[in-house]
């Protein structure tokens, strides 16, 4: 924490008070941990899980007893028409069985005779049964089953969700070191095109070099600080980029600053940090986290097909209460003593529950599609993710040689040049060479490293 703290104090140091010697380096783990820390899309991507958890909450909640009450009165000219008063509790439980218990007491004129009831009151007690709409399948019994699957599914949108935003935030962090080895490389050239420039003016005032060739030697240094030029307003732009992700714990946003620089050995850090990341290429990609999130989606998807075929059957409720006028003498209730009842319906054609089936089978059938799709694409992405890292990482030790014997024929021509045995031509057409492969190596790096991290971003495994 305190390294992390540390780090961040440094990104917001003011840019008058440091120099390039004094420059600070903001390192990739360093870069990623603050990311993984402070970033709001991160913090958002957790707001995934409480949400689950909410709709598992709310999904409970058909389950939850209720405890309910009723009052209604008609008093005209100083008579009581009526006075009905009623309170339940009835407890709900998985299966569509709901126990209850009730109390009545009501008085009046003119009461309906149904509603009679003795002068103390009188209660119940019994059960009810959704026969066809809850022993099998419910809508509360589907809810809560698919509220506890979306809850597992929450815990890997948020690591896809968060894998993609450090997939980003790598990507801008990568284009930040490209784009500042592109500059150390034309400020290296400027300063080399700059001293020949003076030297050949030099030798032109003595004699000893044509007027051609100052003018050779100027249109070198132009090009140069043309393309120096360039290469600091691409750092720049990739400098605002990164700052995109850098953020305090108070959610302010941070800034880089010109004196904040990249690792310079990114690639071996890391290629020793992701190696072991690397998969075979016959890898089972069962567990891989959108895989799982597709079969989360069908399952949830299943439980809906399953309501929707539990629709077709008849709508049949059975509720059945013992009843008297003495609660605490439960003991010699008479069983004769009751209220019974049932309802019975089905719609004859069976039409919208039909469509409704089929509609969901057809549902199913698209994530069943969706998920074998996904399956082969990811697995043909991680044999072509792996093959271009192995590819990337061959063509940079080559090329790492190869800018290192054209960084020798430089300087060779370069003390020749200084000896008069070479020309200005041949001096700027090895550099040339040099700063084509150098950004050939460049290319190369940022390619791997965007390789290395798709492939985290795909195993979610950041």
């Amino acid at each position: 924490m305190r390294k992390l703290i540390f780090i961040l104090m440094l990104v917001m140091v003011n840019a008058g008070h440091a120099s390039e010697k004094d420059s600070l380096r903001l390192g990739f783990e360093e870069y990623l941990a603050i990311v993984k820390k402070y970033h709001p899309l991160v913090k958002q991507a957790g707001l995934k899980v409480d949400e689950a958890d909410f709709k598992l909450l709310k999904s409970r909640g058909f389950f939850d007893p209720k405890i309910q009450a009723d009052l209604s009165e008609k008093d005209y000219k100083g008579t009581e028409y009526y006075n009905i008063f009623g309170a339940a509790f009835k407890v709900p439980t998985y299966y569509g069985l709901e126990f209850n218990a009730k109390f009545e007491e009501n008085s009046g004129e003119y009461l309906n005779p149904q509603n009679t009831v003795p002068e103390e009151g009188l209660y119940s007690a019994g059960i009810s049964l959704d026969v066809t709409n809850g022993l099998f399948m419910s809508e509360r019994m589907a809810a809560l089953k698919q509220a506890k699957i979306y809850q597992d599914q929450s815990l890997v949108k948020r690591d896809l969700m968060i894998a993609e935003i450090l997939y980003d935030a790598s990507s801008a962090y990568f284009n930040w070191y490209a784009a500042y080895q592109e500059l150390l490389l034309y400020r290296s050239f400027v300063s080399n095109a700059e001293f020949r420039l003076r030297s050949v003016k030099t030798q032109f005032r003595l004699g000893d070099k044509p007027a051609i060739d100052t003018l050779e030697a100027n249109i070198t240094f132009e090009n140069r600080e043309i393309q120096l030029q360039q290469a600091e307003l691409d750092y720049l732009k990739a400098s605002l980029r990164l700052s995109n992700y850098l953020w305090t714990e108070a959610n302010v946003p941070l800034e880089i600053t010109s004196e904040v620089r990249p690792n310079e050995d990114l690639f071996e850090k890391v290629n020793a940090m992701w190696l072991k990341n690397e998969i075979a290429v016959n890898e089972e990609i069962d567990s891989n986290p959108k895989i799982r999130f597709l079969e989360y989606n069908l399952d949830i998807l299943e439980i809906e097909k399953k309501l929707k075929a539990n629709k077709l059957l008849p709508d049949l409720d059975i509720n059945y209460n013992f009843i008297t006028n003495q609660p605490e003498e439960w003991r010699g209730l008479n069983t004769q003593d009751y209220k019974f009842g049932f309802s019975f319906s089905l719609p004859i054609f069976l039409r919208k529950e039909r469509g409704e089936l089929q509609l969901a089978k057809l549902e199913v059938e698209n994530s069943q599609y969706e998920l074998l799709n996904a399956s082969q694409e990811i697995s043909n992405k991680l044999r072509s993710l792996q093959n271009e890292i192995s590819s990337f990482r061959n063509q940079r030790f080559k090329l790492n040689t190869l800018v290192a014997d054209y960084a020798r024929l430089v300087d060779a021509e370069q003390r020749k040049f200084q000896l008069g045995d070479s020309s200005l031509f041949l001096v700027n057409s090895r550099e040339n060479s040099y700063i084509s492969a150098k950004l050939k190596e460049i290319e190369v790096i940022l390619k791997y490293l965007k390789s290395q991290a798709e492939l985290l971003k795909i195993k979610a495994a950041f």
